[in-house]
């Protein structure tokens, strides 16, 4: 029966993928003696909020998802960021493997606005592994399943999220709007006579500042 370890050693932007893309470097060890064959692996990545501070520009922006900082005692929980599915090919002993993950700027997203309200500092990170174990017997091949219980602690640098995201959106984000608030917002445009939708948004807030007592 072999016995695997997973480790997450670091995480970079993917200067190449077609969309924004971190990948991490994993260190796969069997300490078992057996011959792994391949393994179809799956990680599901959870951020940890609860393991780090936050400042207080950060906790206004985090309000949407975790309420005010007095309740966040009950609600700073576990927020799901990927499950991410690869193969692994066949080893002895240890190897190393690249695990890509596309990384959404949807700010719609749990995870996505988490990231955005970040300053600096780390984002706390539990990889947990499963999958299936292709053993190489000297009858043939078995097959095993990953432990339940496998996983690996990492602590992205914020400074590698926005290396990642200025990438692809250099001084840029996006919202997605429904259909008939989108029309809304191209009416007024077009009556202001604005030149783009920044300054559409931004005559919209100078009005809403207007407006406050």
């Amino acid at each position: 029966m072999v016995d695997l370890g997973f480790t997450c050693l670091d995480a970079t932007a993917d200067r190449y993928a077609a969309a924004p893309t971190l990948r991490f470097p994993l260190r796969i060890t069997e300490t078992g003696g057996g011959s792994v064959h391949a393994i179809a692996l799956r990680c599901q990545i959870r951020i940890e909020p609860h393991r780090r501070r936050y400042s207080g520009a950060e906790s206004e922006l985090l309000a949407d998802l975790f309420g005010a900082p007095s309740r966040w005692g009950e609600t700073l929980k576990p927020l799901q960021f990927a499950i991410v599915s690869t193969m692994v090919p066949g080893f002895t002993g240890a190897t190393q493997i690249d695990l890509p993950v596309p990384v959404t700027y949807d700010l719609e997203v749990a995870a996505g606005k988490y990231f955005a309200a970040l300053d600096d500092g780390e984002i706390p990170l539990l990889l947990l592994f499963s999958g299936t174990v292709f053993v190489r017997t000297p009858a043939g091949f078995s097959v095993e399943q990953v432990p339940w219980d496998r996983e690996s602690a990492h602590r992205l640098p914020v400074s590698v999220w926005r290396e990642l995201m200025d990438r692809y959106f250099p001084g840029e984000g996006w919202l997605r709007l429904r259909t008939d608030t989108l029309r809304g917002l191209h009416r007024f445009k077009s009556a202001q006579a604005l030149a783009t939708w920044d300054d559409t948004i931004e005559a919209l807030l100078a009005r809403a500042r207007e407006a406050a007592p």
